[in-house]
């Protein structure tokens, strides 16, 4: 976490945040709640798809204040691709198949590779390093999460997500930070 100016947070500032920490957490919630509903074939399946596949979308918003639209948009596509890729790769984990989740991962890393490039290039104080790790460490705990409950181990699924929550508010917190210092707010 960056120290913000004389370590007092502004109201924009502390806006910012809130803002980023809640669709860093809604990502993860709904990566959650379609893991479970695809694990157990329930029926709001659908409309969880629906409203995970909204995050890249509400991100792309916070993004184009700052970016403008195509920044915004690139954003927006390789967050979307995330999710997509994240999808197929527990569908395929779910029927056991192996190859198929092992050229998901791939994929996936890749497109991780890909944001935190991204990210590097359009804001100073972001870090290729720092989001390829934090992204990393968020696609691992998600197959670990995802592993948990089509194991049927739920209570040690709980344990990873709360640890899946706290990266998400570090990658919120970076993302805050690396706004704040460039754009002087």
């Amino acid at each position: 976490m960056c120290l913000f100016k004389r370590n007092a947070i502004s109201c924009k500032q502390l806006m910012l945040s809130n803002q980023l920490r809640q669709l860093w957490n809604e990502h993860v919630l709904w990566t959650r709640f379609f893991i479970v509903s695809t694990a157990f074939d329930l029926p709001d399946l659908q409309f969880v798809t629906q409203r995970l596949l909204q995050n890249p979308c509400d991100f792309a918003k916070v993004i184009y204040r700052f970016y403008g639209r195509f920044k915004a948009e690139r954003f927006k596509n390789l967050l979307t691709d995330h999710l997509l890729i994240a999808a197929a790769l527990v569908n395929a984990a779910k029927v056991g198949n192996a190859q198929e989740v092992e050229r998901q991962r791939v994929l996936w890393y890749k497109n991780a590779v890909e944001i935190a490039k991204f990210l590097d290039a359009i804001n100073p104080y972001w870090s290729f390093k720092v989001w390829k790790e934090l992204l990393f460490e968020h696609l691992r705990l998600t197959e670990d999460e995802a592993v948990l409950i089509l194991s049927g181990c739920y209570e040690k699924s709980i344990r990873v997500y709360q640890a899946i929550q706290d990266e998400a508010m570090q990658m919120a917190d970076v993302m805050t930070c690396g706004i704040v210092r460039q754009f002087r707010l």
